[in-house]
């Protein structure tokens, strides 16, 4: 088995972030807009040269159907705006990721995040190593001595490296117990509205004292508020069991991502995508 870890990569989360980054002015030959496609498959190129991971799968949200968490929580996520832009050029970049040699996960009812959770299963049952390229604190829950998350500190330019004690020291938790954490602390970024006055210290002493959420219920603490509690870290909890591509070592085939980049006016990303071939 290679020694080198296979990457998986958050692409809402990434191509969000060079979407945002960049000049709206950056756009194709063609007059599309380019900015998050040009922004984020550099982003991709950085990580495969200063990784050199064997293996590269990117994940995707779909974003036309809702998933359980939205039907079980009707504030999940609520109040989220995506440019036309924006949609436009994450409906392409799962193709340019493809041509450049790299695996792309994508299937209706799961998020981005859904798809880290499966590869992480899978590649540490073979003893494999892991680098989750993500901005979303959830996948703290996948940190361990065989996985490592790279959280972007500004921008895409710098990444952090977390860790199990990196989680400890943010959260005072375990990674294990980062869901029973956010069920009872909240997610405002995802409107999970936590335990009533309950804030991330209190949240760390409750599950330092009983160990984990369920215990915490079970010796009657959040009484009121036990049901919703138990809503909130299922909807915090990765759903391991979503469908993954077998994942096999990579040669990337930058000469076809050149090509499709040509093909869709980006020179200049097609040039770079050429002179790595």
């Amino acid at each position: 088995m290679s020694a080198r870890p296979l990457l998986v990569v958050d692409g809402d989360s990434f191509a969000h972030r060079a979407y945002h980054a960049l000049p709206k002015s950056i756009k194709s030959a063609h007059g599309r807009p380019a900015g998050a496609l040009t922004g984020f498959t550099n982003f991709l190129l950085r990580l495969w040269e200063s990784e050199q991971p064997r293996a590269i799968l990117v994940a995707w949200d779909t974003l036309t159907v809702p998933t359980y968490r939205h039907e079980a929580l009707d504030s999940y996520q609520s109040g989220r705006h995506f440019d036309p832009e924006l949609l436009e050029q994450l409906d392409l970049l799962p193709e340019l990721v493809a041509a450049c040699g790299f695996a792309c996960a994508k299937a209706p009812g799961y998020e981005a995040d859904d798809f880290l959770g499966a590869v992480v299963t899978a590649e540490e049952a073979r003893g494999g190593r892991v680098l989750v390229a993500t901005s979303d604190r959830d996948s703290f829950q996948l940190v361990s001595e065989l996985t490592t998350i790279l959280q972007p500190v500004r921008g895409v330019s710098e990444l952090a490296r977390i860790g199990p004690e990196e989680v400890r020291e943010r959260y005072g938790v375990e990674p294990t117990q980062v869901p029973d954490f956010i069920a009872l602390r909240g997610d405002p970024s995802d409107r999970i509205p936590g335990a009533r006055g309950v804030g991330a210290q209190r949240a760390a002493g409750v599950l330092s004292e009983y160990g984990s959420l369920e215990a915490a219920l079970d010796a009657g603490r959040f009484a009121a508020e036990a049901d919703a509690l138990r809503l909130y870290r299922h909807i915090a909890t990765l759903d391991h069991s979503a469908p993954i591509p077998e994942l096999p070592d990579q040669e990337p085939t930058w000469q076809r991502g050149a090509a499709l980049a040509s093909d869709w006016g980006l020179k200049r990303l097609s040039e770079r995508l050429a002179a790595l071939a």
